[in-house]
């Protein structure tokens, strides 16, 4: 039988092993104390859900859009495919990503890192666009935020804070369709008003997002896949 292949990382806050999956592998996360021998017996033990979410996700890349990182290639935007232009310019100090009619073109010195100059394009763009989804979002529930973080966790893609007011949302939304965009926004607003996960919460949910749960399918299915 082959062993499934896989990285270790070391956490000071991991209580307990856990395995995470994603289109980059397989990851152990371990408790910083925890004894590597311990691993593989563990990863083992899992082996069955392992080969399960892998071939999932296989099969979750090949239904949708992702990102080509070439000149020529493609790269997902609010759930349309778009033409990606690069040019390497001599002379050029910084790069410069622009989203023309045409697609994007991006300039970038001799040795450029294409994939960091979109990501940063892409956080700059997630403020704005999640900006005014927040805004009327709130202001159709009659609830206010205090503030507005753009991350790019791994595993999460908003967060609220119902005691202060503030949100975080992962910039790498913006590779998934608008409606799912919308939903999460809708997500953590409901959470300004009701913090848990309560029958209370979904049912105000359902008020404001009629098709959430086909939205937290298409999350679950294919979130992975969002990734340049």
């Amino acid at each position: 039988m082959t062993a499934v292949p896989y990285r270790i990382r070391r956490s000071d806050r991991a209580r307990h092993a856990r395995i995470l999956v994603s289109p980059e592998g397989v990851e152990v996360v371990v408790p910083r104390r925890m004894a590597l021998r311990r691993v593989a017996p563990f990863v083992e033990e899992k082996r069955p859900w392992i080969e399960r979410s892998l071939r999932k996700m296989r099969e979750a890349e090949a239904e949708v859009p992702t990102a080509l990182l070439r000149d020529g290639g493609c790269v997902p935007f609010l759930g349309e495919e778009v033409d990606l232009c690069v040019w390497r310019e001599a002379g050029r100090q910084r790069p410069h990503v622009a989203l023309r009619a045409d697609g994007f073109l991006v300039k970038l010195p001799p040795r450029g890192d294409l994939r960091g100059a979109l990501e940063r394009w892409f956080r700059r763009e997630a403020r704005e666009e999640i900006a005014w989804r927040l805004d009327d979002a709130t202001a159709r529930a009659g609830v206010e935020y205090t503030r507005l973080d753009i991350r790019g966790q791994r595993t999460r893609w908003a967060s609220c804070s119902a005691e202060s007011g503030a949100m975080s949302f992962n910039w790498r939304l913006l590779l998934a369709p608008e409606p799912v965009v919308d939903y999460v926004v809708e997500h953590e607003v409901a959470h300004l008003e009701i913090a848990d996960h309560s029958p209370r919460f979904w049912a105000l949910l359902a008020r404001r997002c009629p098709d959430y749960r086909e939205h937290e399918r298409w999350l679950r299915r294919y979130g992975p896949m969002l990734r340049l």
